[in-house]
């Protein structure tokens, strides 16, 4: 496509986006006058109740879930090259209560299923540590999980037992997860320094997870899974070499992460704190060092990495009511932030942060919408960055993000979730491929999102 395709791509997207936001903000409150339960603007999912098969085989513990998301997004500023893609993915879940279903009180039984489609826009456009779509992901229908969860001690403990993604229980922030960017749902270091990303979208892994909760307000998590979900080596294709989501990989080494939760008592504004660390049995190569004491740049080196027995991280979550409306209870301030750290010698990232501030109900009449700003950060380690400079090749140092988005629910079905986001120095500062001499400019991603219950 020449330039003047891009002009045109570019001023197509803008205005789809802006005249998206105004249609939805707009449209909202006309469609709330009709709340019939039988009306489809008012109803929970698209569906509804399918003519009573829903609430009939909920009456025998069986629930299941469809939805769907479709991510419009386009570079129009800097980056590898100008341009849009659209890529979506579909999820399909069944749970199974097995106190309804077979009268084994306090068990769960959970299947879930992904069908990813599309373009993503990052590894084409953007060349980006920080990926701009957090649902990119290599196209395919695969397997996502597939566990059981027994509960004990009047719900004060349970374990489950089974295929896993991590990022459904751990490292999780309520208040980033509404950003579109992939650093605020899975965040950087364990996204670039474990064996596929770990098991996290669109991956899992084979492990075990128990929870204890010595009150209300607190919570242990801690699991051990299979470290490597696609089964290969360190540099391998971990989607590729499992496409279907059904390997089951258990030769690698063994992923251990613990997480305690605190919750702030009733009288406080809402706020939870999680403190939580991983350590990975396997072995990871050096990010300088060849197992020869060389320089892996060196024109004397075996080119074999050092490689070096385990691995770990250190993180904190944050997530903050700060203010509250008295005139709208649905009103609210929120702060959050994710902060994690990892040893330099075997980590390409060895700091990572994002965190913003939310609002909700952030217009009159619009109390389940949100809007947001958020920071991410990811620094390339100073290993990683020494083995730049011997290859003659400029330092790697930090790539940062700064990303606005409002969601906004046109049903309780739909959303619709417009998005700006503006990298500085993509890739940590590295060369551009289409002119060698000079670093990647600037990258600006406009786009929008949409969601679908069904």
């Amino acid at each position: 496509m020449g330039n003047s395709g891009n002009n045109r791509m570019r001023g197509g997207l803008s205005l789809f986006v802006a005249g998206a936001t105004f249609g939805v903000v707009g449209a909202h409150p006309a469609l709330a006058q009709n709340t019939s339960p039988d009306d489809i603007w008012s109803r929970s999912n698209l569906l509804g109740d399918m003519g009573g098969l829903r609430s009939t085989l909920a009456d025998h513990g069986v629930t299941f879930e469809l939805n769907d998301s479709e991510n419009l997004l386009g570079n129009v500023m800097g980056g590898v090259k100008s341009g849009a893609t659209l890529q979506g993915v579909t999820n399909g879940t069944v749970e199974v209560d097995t106190g309804k279903a077979f009268g084994l009180p306090g068990g769960t039984f959970h299947v879930s299923a992904l069908q990813i489609h599309g373009q993503p826009l990052s590894a084409s456009y953007l060349d980006t540590l920080q990926t701009a779509n957090g649902n990119e992901a290599e196209d395919g229908t695969r397997l996502w999980e597939l566990w059981y969860d027994q509960a004990f001690f009047n719900g004060k403990a349970d374990i489950k037992i089974g295929e896993q993604s991590l990022d459904n229980e751990f490292i999780v922030s309520a208040n980033s997860n509404l950003f579109v960017n992939t650093m605020a749902g899975w965040p950087m270091i364990p996204s670039a320094d474990l064996y596929g990303g770990a098991p996290a979208y669109p991956l899992s892994s084979l492990g075990v997870r128990l929870q204890v909760k010595p009150a209300d307000n607190q919570a242990f998590l801690v699991g051990v899974f299979d470290d490597n979900p696609g089964g290969g080596s360190f540099s391998g294709d971990a989607q590729r070499l499992d496409n279907h989501g059904t390997n089951f990989n258990m030769n690698t080494g063994a992923l251990w992460i613990a997480e305690y939760q605190y919750s702030l008592p009733g009288n406080f504004l809402p706020g939870t704190y999680k403190l939580g660390g991983w350590y990975d049995s396997g072995h990871y190569p050096d990010q300088r060092y060849g197992a020869d004491g060389l320089s892996l740049a060196n024109a004397n080196s075996n080119g074999n990495p050092l490689m070096h027995r385990g691995n770990y991280g250190i993180y904190i979550v944050v997530d903050q009511t700060v203010w509250k409306s008295s005139a709208d209870s649905a009103r609210t301030v929120n702060l959050f932030g994710r902060a994690m750290g990892a040893p330099d010698s075997q980590n390409e990232i060895d700091f990572s942060f994002n965190g913003g501030v939310t609002m909700t109900a952030p217009l009159p009449g619009r109390d389940n919408d949100q809007a947001g700003i958020d920071f991410g950060l990811a620094r390339i380690s100073s290993r990683a960055a020494a083995l730049d400079r011997d290859s003659g090749l400029p330092a790697r140092g930090t790539e940062e993000l700064l990303e606005f988005t409002y969601d906004a629910q046109v049903t309780p079905w739909l959303a619709v979730q417009p998005d700006i986001q503006y990298i500085v120095s993509p890739g940590g500062g590295i060369l551009d491929p289409n002119n060698p001499t000079h670093k990647l400019d600037n990258e600006l991603v406009v786009g929008l999102r949409e969601v679908t219950t069904f």
